[in-house]
């Protein structure tokens, strides 16, 4: 964890990578693996609990200004000074459902952010308010418990609010604050931001340097209006290092989570999955198994792409095989992988816009798999001696 008390020109300090190792991050799920952690994510979307609701929050002590906060400009050629570690609430005004997700925002000034919205829960919320003519009310929330990022970062399906399954992980243990408008956020919460997104204004947003480290393009977005900033009283402001730890991490694991529950639908022993620092996160995955009969490696890897679209590339290794040391991974790809039998490639199917090698307008890519594994039979001549 980074602390950065005295910043220039800023009464309030900052704070970053609190869940920036697997480490932290299995310790706020209260789990003592991966796979435990997994199961509990997956309990928690399917058994959301209602939160208990506040009539008063700490947050409420202050109110201030954007131009109080240090929000960052992060690299040179970034497009602006960029909050990322918001999680934007919305509710739904045909069905009245409830989202918390993450989305990076772009100071305009001191009343104004743009924001990036992807075809996904929030995106179908504003369409939704722009058919009522409406702007879509929001509120933004920055520096919650982890188990809110970690539940914040999920992607369950439309209609489970994301509050409610962090409530469920936290054992009922979140509290919520209901605003007037009928938004729900977390009494924890150190700053609070109250807005509308425009129906019918979009803005420039970007470029931005996303999880594989390279600039994400210039495009028009949605514009925020900032309405009132509170924060506690001694509040910090919580930001995530684009393209860092801490931003592979809450990015991926709920989709290592359903790449190890896809992939355990057709073999019978997935021992890890490991969404890697060199695939960004996000692109590139290494699946520990037992095989049980030849084919299951294969298996393995066609379960992998389809439970993670934008997966790129997948290895598949044996339990004796270290699946956080890329040596020893490598040591299994010059051992006991054959390309002319242990290759799969698929090409020219659905991918990542984040891939700069693929076909960004239609989102096509190719994907590749190889299975680092050893035969069932005739085991001991690949085994190491040390």
């Amino acid at each position: 964890m980074i602390i950065f008390p005295n910043i220039k020109g800023y009464k309030m300090p900052l704070i970053s990578n609190i869940l920036s190792t697997r480490k932290r991050f299995l310790k706020s799920l209260g789990a003592e693996n991966s796979i435990e952690a997994y199961r509990k994510l997956f309990y928690a979307l399917e058994n959301p609990l209602k939160l208990k609701v506040s009539n008063d929050a700490p947050f409420l002590d202050k109110v201030i200004s954007l131009t109080d906060i240090p929000v960052l400009k992060f690299f040179k050629e970034d497009g602006g000074r960029y909050i990322t570690s918001g999680i934007i609430i919305a509710k739904d005004y045909e069905t009245g459902a409830l989202n918390a997700s993450f989305h990076r925002m772009m100071v305009l000034d001191d009343k104004r952010l743009a924001v990036r919205i992807v075809p996904r829960h929030l995106y179908k919320m504003l369409e939704n308010a722009r058919k009522k003519g409406k702007d879509l009310e929001v509120a933004i929330v920055i520096g919650v418990p982890p188990i809110v990022e970690i539940a914040a970062a999920c992607s369950p399906p439309y209609g489970v609010f994301e509050l409610e399954v962090a409530n469920r992980l936290a054992e009922g243990n979140i509290l919520g604050y209901e605003f007037d408008n009928g938004l729900i956020v977390p009494v924890e919460s150190e700053i609070v931001m109250l807005g509308k997104i425009k129906g019918n204004i979009q803005v420039r947003e970007g470029p931005f340097v996303d999880i594989l480290r390279i600039y994400d393009i210039a495009r028009k977005q949605p514009l925020i209006e900032i309405e009132k900033i509170y924060c506690r009283r001694d509040a910090y402001y919580r930001t995530i290092l684009p393209g860092g730890s801490e931003h592979r991490l809450l990015m991926g694991f709920h989709r290592e989570a359903n790449i190890w529950k896809k992939v355990s639908e057709v073999v019978p022993k997935v021992h890890g999955v490991r969404l890697t620092k060199g695939g960004g996160g996000w692109l590139s995955c290494v699946i520990s198994i037992e095989k049980q009969t030849e084919g299951d490696a294969k298996n393995a890897i066609l379960a992998a792409f389809a439970a993670h679209p934008s997966l790129k590339m997948v290895v598949v290794i044996d339990p004796d095989i270290n699946i956080d040391d890329p040596s020893d991974i490598e040591w299994a790809l010059a051992t006991r992988f054959q390309a002319s039998k242990d290759l799969v490639v698929i090409r020219n199917v659905r991918g990542s816009s984040l891939d700069p090698s693929a076909d960004q307008i239609n989102l096509l890519t190719d994907k590749i798999g190889f299975d680092a594994t050893m035969p069932i039979k005739n085991k001991q001549k690949y085994l190491k001696v040390y």
